[in-house]
């Protein structure tokens, strides 16, 4: 089972059916990215043999580790608020080589989560079909800002300190990814 697989497994066991039907939909107009670099210099996410995962690979070990820790939000899984981290997590590197021809573009952009910040507000009736206004929020919020202080559209004024808990529980987990601080069960295992 590669990676799209088993995000596909992942996301069926934890969002609500509502939103897996999304999810489903979703796959099918984001640029199909899941087997480029999650780094193209290949200078970042290295592992430890050194080669640099895709970028299926990297959203598969942050959906996993969030299924395996999103009780410390208190809230109830299968429920929006959880489907609500899951898909920011499924979205957030979905435009790393922008928008204009993705598959053809040599190197990811720095603004991609700006991009799929304003992707989330322009589709923003599409999301509140599964979502409620709050959520389709701090949806647009995870995504946008999924970077820390390295975001695009972070200011020099603006602080962590303003970022939503479900934002910086993103970025964290995209920081432990990206410096081979997650770990999931060897591929083999789970067939």
């Amino acid at each position: 089972m590669d990676f799209k697989e088993r995000i596909d497994v992942l996301m069926k066991e934890n969002l609500t059916e509502k939103s897996y039907k999304f999810y489903e939909s979703l796959k099918l107009i984001i640029p199909p990215i899941w087997d480029r670099y999650s780094s193209s210099s290949l200078r970042y996410h290295k592992k430890e043999d050194g080669r640099v995962p895709n970028i299926a690979e990297h959203t598969y070990e942050m959906l996993y580790a969030c299924s395996k820790i999103i009780r410390l939000f208190e809230f109830e899984l299968k429920s929006k608020n959880s489907d609500v981290l899951f898909l920011s997590i499924f979205l957030h590197d979905s435009f790393k080589y922008g928008i204009e021809n993705p598959l053809e573009r040599r190197h990811t952009t720095s603004k991609h989560d700006q991009i799929i910040g304003n992707t989330i507000l322009s589709n923003r009736k599409k999301f509140l079909e599964i979502l409620n206004e709050e959520q389709v929020n701090k949806l647009e919020n995870i995504t946008r800002y999924h970077s820390g202080k390295w975001s695009t559209d972070f200011g020099n004024t603006d602080s962590l300190k303003n970022l939503s808990i479900e934002t910086l529980f993103v970025h964290f987990l995209d920081m432990l990814s990206s410096n081979n601080c997650l770990k999931i069960p060897d591929i083999e295992e789970s067939k």
